[in-house]
């Protein structure tokens, strides 16, 4: 069979025009292809079936059962999740965690090109639901594992995998938390590697940079929600919830946080900044030793990305107001959503949403999941040196940057473990359709991505 699979994709890339893989790629190519066609959305999926896939996959490759834990909460029996080990030779040294979600933003047919859970090489990228967050990844990781089983490589550190549900679909259920809650031995280690980092192209598809994420911001939602006795239409009065929350809502757009940098973001501005040979770069790098520099500040702003490194970010998502066409609104409510910078929290962006308001009538409320704030990991020689000396091995000439996520990952439920968004496979200026339609990764970045990752995790676990 196996033979026949490298056969058959040997004559798709012949005919396609592309390389044909080599026959280790075309065996991870299959797992991948099999992720991301095993549907795992919160509203058709089942992360369940997806882990009990990686189980036999596993089993295949070698690993005991022994060594694969099947988890699950019996009142979500769709969320299921999968914890594997590769046992160390050193007892007296701590594991490593690798860390992968394997649920996927809900996707309709009807709005996509391709069937998003059919995975479709064209034209050098594979398309489907998860290609890139985070089936490729987590590919990559499972792919790892059974790579170093059947190479009988004996890593000093215990290697472990956890790949869980509910990153993206937390309302229900988050995997990573239930472990944390119910079988914190599993997951125990010095620190982990997750999504987060990973490279960035340029706008014709040249490597750029390749990204350490080291830290991220915290997510937390807020309703801002004006009241009034109402009345009929026919008799207005100045005094209405919908403009009240209106005006609300347009202070809360002019507000802007202060900008607050810790050792990752004044690197991240500095390295970066001095690589760039225009009004921008000098401002980064400005601000990165002034952060009072107003007038830089202005300008690194500008880029909707710098500029949320830089502070906390809340903007408004959804509105709610208002009970019949014909009445004065009782309620008007708007959702605000916060993207929250190392060192501040909810109570404190909540204190700034009601200065900025300036309404002591509007009510300002928490609502939502709420994910622990999240403890930046240390920049840490040990993490950056291994990852610095295989990038220029694997990326000649393309520098490592330590960057902190604008985003939030599950890394905020894994507290006192000291996390990391690896480097490896790299993405296009426009996201690659993420959480959109028509998701994709490149081909070449996925292979290259894989290769390297291979090697750093064997240097982690080596240490």
């Amino acid at each position: 069979m196996f033979r026949t699979l490298v056969s058959a994709l040997a004559l798709f890339a012949t005919a396609a025009g592309a390389q044909a893989p080599r026959a280790d790629q075309a065996v991870f190519r299959d797992l991948y292809k099999a992720l991301v066609e095993t549907d795992t959305s919160v509203a058709t999926g089942s992360c369940t079936r997806a882990a009990e896939l990686v189980r036999d996959r596993m089993r295949a490759g070698g690993f005991t059962d022994a060594q694969l834990t099947l988890f699950k909460d019996d009142k979500l029996p769709l969320d299921g999740g999968i914890v594997a080990m590769l046992p160390g030779s050193d007892p007296k040294a701590k594991p490593i965690l690798l860390l992968g979600h394997i649920d996927v933003v809900n996707a309709r047919r009807e709005d996509w090109t391709r069937d998003p859970f059919k995975f479709i090489e064209e034209g050098g990228y594979f398309y489907g639901r998860g290609t890139a967050d985070m089936k490729g990844l987590a590919a990559i990781w499972i792919d790892s594992l059974i790579r170093m089983k059947q190479q009988g490589y004996k890593p000093k550190r215990t290697i472990k995998l956890a790949l869980t549900c509910g990153e993206e679909s937390g309302a229900r259920m988050n995997g990573v938390e239930w472990l944390a809650k119910n079988r914190p031995d599993l997951i125990a280690a010095e620190f982990a590697l997750n999504e987060g980092g990973g490279g960035d192209a340029d706008a014709s598809g040249k490597l750029i940079s390749q990204t350490m994420q080291v830290g991220e911001k915290s997510n937390r939602s807020y309703e801002l929600t004006a009241t009034n006795p109402g009345g009929h239409s026919s008799i207005p009065i100045d005094d209405n919830a919908i403009y009240a929350l209106a005006d609300a809502v347009q202070k809360v757009r002019a507000y802007k946080f202060p900008v607050r940098f810790n050792d990752t973001t004044r690197a991240f501005f500095a390295k970066v900044g001095a690589d760039r040979d225009d009004e921008t770069g000098r401002a980064m790098v400005r601000l990165a030793a002034n952060p009072g520099d107003a007038a830089a500040a202005a300008i690194v702003s500008r880029d909707r990305t710098y500029n949320s490194m830089l502070r906390t970010t809340c903007v408004a998502t959804m509105l709610a107001a208002g009970h019949a066409v014909n009445a004065l609104p009782q309620r008007a409510t708007a959702t605000i959503n916060c993207r929250i910078i190392p060192g501040e929290d909810g109570d404190t962006t909540k204190a700034a949403l009601i200065a900025a308001v300036g309404d002591p009538k509007l009510a300002v409320t928490m609502v939502g999941r709420l994910r622990p704030i999240a403890v930046p990991p240390p920049l840490s020689a040990k993490i950056m040196a291994p990852a610095e000396r295989l990038v220029a091995k694997h990326f000649p000439g393309v520098p490592l940057i330590p960057a902190m996520s604008t985003g939030a990952t599950d890394a905020t439920y894994l507290t006192g473990i000291p996390t990391y968004g690896v480097p490896g496979p790299w993405g296009d200026p426009d996201g690659n359709g993420a959480h959109g339609l028509n998701e994709r990764m490149g081909v070449k970045s996925i292979y290259a991505g894989r290769d390297f990752l291979f090697e750093l995790v064997k240097a982690y676990a080596d240490e």
